[in-house]
């Protein structure tokens, strides 16, 4: 026996009268609107079940591996994606649709005009629908990309503040709703709270969320969601909440005699319970509804004179499947403070699943399709029907295509980034430091520039050398607010907070930095306005922020981000805050450009660079990965000559560059960012022992990778020239990488000319302690790196 055989609803479906099917979905038969609602959602569920149907019975599928979809899911919140689209969206107004609803969404963009017909047999098929909402694959409107739990449900909350920022820059209000469409097990996402309590959010008051609380997550029946809990955790957050518990028919039979009782027996019943009720033949519905104790023979005497179709109808009569329930809900937002609605739903409303424990991934069976087909007076062999264009719903469906329709925004070219301010930095400095002096310079040099910037830190502004930065510009805040610190002598930092500020600073919570630096790279194809967003965070926490980050360059969000300080190199703060494999994440992180500078010039080349990716069409992300030890900056040698200047800020844009060249190289040393001296060092020792070396420094290892696949044909965006100047084959010696990191980063370079290596970095957790004692553990010293030079070359 199959999975899905397993899932055969034990009711028998027979067809319904119009008025039987709108009877769960709508409170009167009076309200003409209500009624159209109900048959266009009866067509939304029908088109979205169809959808995933056709990709998984009807399509031919060579492979035998499942193609899949949520039928069930998407039942469960189809009454409210229509109430909101065809009752309550506006032009200006953007929705993150919960990842499984992607077949309703699709279903209702169809209906609305915005989706040809033929890609309705095309879901998860390549180039087709995709299994989740994305705004870069889709052929099809979609507001933001969701899909990984807990990060579309935010999106909107950094829409928001998004949206804000770019009023400031285009001096244009432009304000709309933020929805969230939100499945209750999204919930259990650890980075949906971090996002609900940060400080910025509490203003935000066009951000409302939909809980669709249908109380199952994909392997069972969760029995302890309390909606009065999440009630409270919003409460508490600052937001309006709206409860939407029961429909009409349900509410209808708690007014009469023995309604209280039946009331509290429901809210009080464990989710399971209530869940196997829907499961039931009449007869036991009416055997096990009113339970045990004294509400009992109350609840038996109400329901007794109660005709089966209505009971049976009334027990799944939910408050997310009444459309007049939720219109009452929308109209009480306040648009003051952030609203979450929670909409009480029966996972796999309305099909021959509903309500069964597994029917996360079940799909419907051939017969239970052409079953349901009868019932919604469908036409299982030509399912994708559109409404009369005169008849009410073809009218509700016009209207609301026209409302909804957007004007295409005039996109604003990004200003041009200086590619180099000219100026030589001269004694000692941190690349870490650097970064502060390099958004002055900007700020200076290129105002235009300067304006469309916009900072982000965790609470980590003043420990990553921002603090001059934000002086200069000041912090973004939705009003202005005093700074009560300002006749202050002894305070360095100036929080002057104010809508014009252009650094962001979020709680200490690396996700929520990230999810914001996507909506803040994304503005520039949403509202036709460029920023250069740059965030800002400890390096080791990279690797917490990378998921959503990731997801953020898949979105479409191009962005910066800075990991500082970074390696082993930060000796005395031991294991804890010592990252090993960030370098790697770097090379391998797709749409992104990861750059390790050595010298404070290298950190000014390569933010101009990567911000002059960003804001368009074909753009890139970026990852600068600085460091906080001092650096004799004399030691990059920059060439006095400007042609000599501009060829040295090429390469290291490119992704290295020659800095030591030996008359006739025994060997290569490849150092990348902090090694840098080390290398140089053990090149000096080396020569006193007959021994000389090429330095080359790494400047990026991703795009020196991208070369390599190149000049083999394997990459035919990328160019190879660099490994023709960094280690030209008439060099081609055996050679010794080194970097404060994993030592496979660097480690397929000595493929370039297939020459003998050793690769030296860090694969162990860190020590604290001083910054001679942590590089010789890791064997990343002076001394280490003359060894491995003597072992290949001796």
């Amino acid at each position: 026996m199959t999975y899905e055989h397993t899932l055969r609803h034990p009711m028998n479906l027979t067809p319904l009268t119009d008025d039987e099917l709108a009877a769960n979905t709508v409170s009167t038969s009076d309200d003409p609107q209500l009624k159209a609602l109900a048959a266009i959602e009866r067509r939304v569920l029908w088109l979205a079940t169809s959808i995933i149907h056709h990709a998984n019975k009807v399509r031919p599928n060579t492979s035998g591996i499942k193609v899949g979809g949520h039928q069930a899911s998407s039942a469960s919140i189809a009454t409210i994606m229509t109430s909101l689209w065809f009752g309550q969206l506006r032009a200006e107004d953007r929705v993150s649709v919960k990842p499984h609803a992607s077949p309703v969404l699709h279903g209702i963009n169809y209906l609305l005009g915005s989706l040809d017909e033929k890609h309705l047999t095309t879901l998860r098929e390549f180039g087709g629908l995709q299994s989740y909402p994305s705004r870069s694959k889709d052929p099809d409107p979609v507001d933001y990309s969701t899909g990984s739990v807990g990060i579309g449900a935010t999106a909107p909350i950094w829409g928001a503040i998004s949206r804000r920022y770019i009023e400031t820059v285009s001096g244009t209000p432009n304000r709309g709703r933020q929805y969230s469409l939100v499945g209750d097990a999204e919930l259990d996402e650890g980075a949906v709270w971090e996002a609900v309590l940060d400080s910025n959010v509490a203003d935000l008051g066009e951000i409302v969320w939909i809980v669709d609380l249908n109380r199952q997550s994909l392997d069972r029946v969760v029995p302890n969601i309390a909606a009065g809990k999440i009630e409270r955790l919003f409460s508490a957050a600052g937001w309006q909440v709206i409860t939407v518990r029961f429909g009409h028919v349900l509410e209808s039979l708690m007014a009469r005699t023995g309604g209280d009782a039946l009331r509290k027996r429901i809210v009080d019943m464990p989710n399971p319970e209530y869940q196997r009720l829907l499961r039931c033949s009449v007869e036991e519905l009416r055997r096990r509804l009113p339970g045990e104790g004294a509400r009992a023979a109350a609840i038996a005497e109400l329901i007794a004179d109660v005709e089966d179709q209505t009971l049976t109808l009334a027990i799944r009569n939910l408050g997310g499947h009444d459309l007049a329930a939720l219109r009452e809900a929308y109209s009480q937002i306040d648009d003051t403070r952030p609203t979450v609605i929670i909409a009480y739903t029966v996972k796999g409303n309305g099909l021959p699943t509903e309500g069964h424990p597994q029917n996360h991934s079940s799909l419907l069976t051939v017969d239970q399709y052409r079953q349901l087909a009868a019932r919604l007076g469908e036409n299982p062999d030509a399912p994708w029907n559109r409404f009369d264009p005169a008849c009410p719903e073809g009218q509700l469906i016009g209207t609301t295509a026209e409302n909804l329709r957007r004007v295409a925004e005039p996109a604003v070219a990004p200003p041009a980034v200086p590619a180099d301010f000219g100026r030589t930095p001269s004694g000692t400095a941190t690349t870490q430091a650097a970064l502060g002096r390099t958004l002055l310079d900007v700020n200076r040099a290129a105002p235009e520039v300067a304006r469309r910037l916009v900072t982000v830190s965790p609470d980590v502004s003043s420990s990553t050398n921002l603090a001059g930065w934000l002086n200069k510009v000041g912090v973004w805040s939705v009003e202005e607010r005093p700074n009560w610190f300002s006749d202050d002598a002894e305070t360095v930092m100036h929080w002057r907070e104010k809508p014009t500020g252009q650094h962001i600073e979020l709680g200490i919570a690396e996700v929520n930095l990230v999810s914001l630096l996507g909506e803040l790279g994304a503005t520039w194809s949403r509202w036709g306005q460029p920023l250069f967003p740059i965030g800002v965070v400890y390096d080791p926490f990279v690797e917490r922020a990378l998921e959503p980050w990731s997801y953020g360059i898949y979105a479409g969000g191009q962005s910066i981000l800075v990991g500082t300080p970074s390696g082993v190199t930060l000796a005395p703060e031991g294991g804890a805050h010592q990252s090993i494999k960030t370098p790697s994440i770097g090379l391998e992180q797709p749409g992104c450009t990861s750059y390790e500078p050595a010298f404070a010039i290298d950190v000014e080349w390569t933010l101009l660079a990567s911000m002059s990716q960003l804001g368009r069409a074909d753009g890139k992300s970026a990852y600068l990965r600085l460091s906080t030890k001092p650096v004799d900056q004399q030691l990059a040698a920059i060439p006095e000559d400007p042609a000599a200047r501009e060829r040295r800020r090429r390469q290291v844009v490119a992704g290295g560059y020659m800095l030591l060249a030996a008359t006739t190289p025994a060997a290569t040393i490849v150092a990348m960012g902090a090694m840098v001296p080390e290398a140089l060092t053990a090149s000096e020792r080396l020569a006193t022992q007959g021994i000389p070396v090429d330095v080359v420094c790494v400047t990026s290892p991703g795009l020196l990778y991208e070369a390599l696949q190149s000049r083999n044909g394997q990459n035919q965006d990328a160019q190879s020239w660099i490994l023709d100047q960094i280690l030209p084959r008439e060099r081609a010696v055996p050679m010794v990488t080194v970097l404060d990191g994993h030592p496979h980063t660097l480690a397929f370079l000595a493929s370039v000319h297939q020459v003998k290596s050793r690769n030296l970095g860090v694969d162990a957790f860190g020590q604290a302690g001083g910054i001679d004692d942590v590089y010789r553990y890791h064997g990343i010293d002076t001394g280490s790196i003359v060894r491995a030079v003597l072992d290949l070359v001796q």
